[in-house]
């Protein structure tokens, strides 16, 4: 297999890598930039269900606070990205991917009413949850395998649990509500393409509730 063929196969993970670095450097280089970025891309829950902003639930998903959170995150989206990638279409790895982006940003905000967060590391935990999800579904055909990605599917989530509780900058709460969405995403899929549909629709509605919830608790 040459670059050109291998790129193809995973090219939707190297594409959602490519935007986050760009983004990055470009407010690296350009203070102006890394102001207006902010000021308009980062999540912040009273712009997005209270003032409609809600393009701030994709935008934040590619913006990252420093150097360690984007190497970290564009590390992780890589090892699991392009696994997921191999494994489902590509409709259903961008589903997942922004699903769990999603609903891991309104589980942060209902968690962090005041707060303010960025980062890719719900819709990468949504990636780990749909490995998971498709590992669970195929655990008998897969047998030793699925002994063995569990076992290290365990590791690196405890890992970066822990990293999470360590460093209070990071937004566990995110993190959980992306592995969960991802979870149920690729559980469904693996279990029959079709579903995609059904799941994306369910997801719709879930969102839909939460926005409605949370705007209960702003304007109480």
């Amino acid at each position: 297999m040459n670059y050109l063929e291998k790129y193809k196969e995973t090219s939707l993970t190297y594409t959602l890598m490519a935007m986050s670095i760009i983004m990055f450097i470009l407010g690296q280089i350009s203070p102006s930039l890394h102001e207006y970025f902010y000021m308009n891309g980062v999540l912040h829950g009273y712009s997005v269900v209270m003032e409609g902003e809600l393009s701030r639930l994709v935008s934040s998903t590619f913006l990252h606070a420093d150097a360690m959170h984007i190497v970290m995150n564009m590390l992780s989206l890589y090892i699991v990205g392009t696994m997921v990638e191999k494994l489902f279409s590509k409709t259903a790895y961008l589903s997942i991917y922004f699903i769990a982006a999603f609903v891991g940003s309104f589980t942060s905000i209902y968690m962090h009413l005041g707060g303010q967060a960025v980062g890719a590391s719900g819709a990468i935990f949504g990636l780990f949850g749909a490995l998971a999800g498709f590992a669970f579904v195929h655990r008998i055909t897969m047998r030793d395998q699925f002994i063995s990605f569990m076992k290290n599917f365990g590791l690196i989530l405890v890992i970066n649990l822990v990293i999470g509780f360590v460093f209070p900058s990071i937004d566990v709460s995110a993190h959980v509500g992306g592995l969960l969405a991802g979870m149920v995403g690729g559980f469904m899929i693996a279990k029959n393409p079709k579903y995609l549909w059904s799941y994306m629709l369910a997801m719709l509605l879930v969102l839909v509730f939460a926005h409605q919830y949370i705007h209960t608790l702003y304007a109480a």
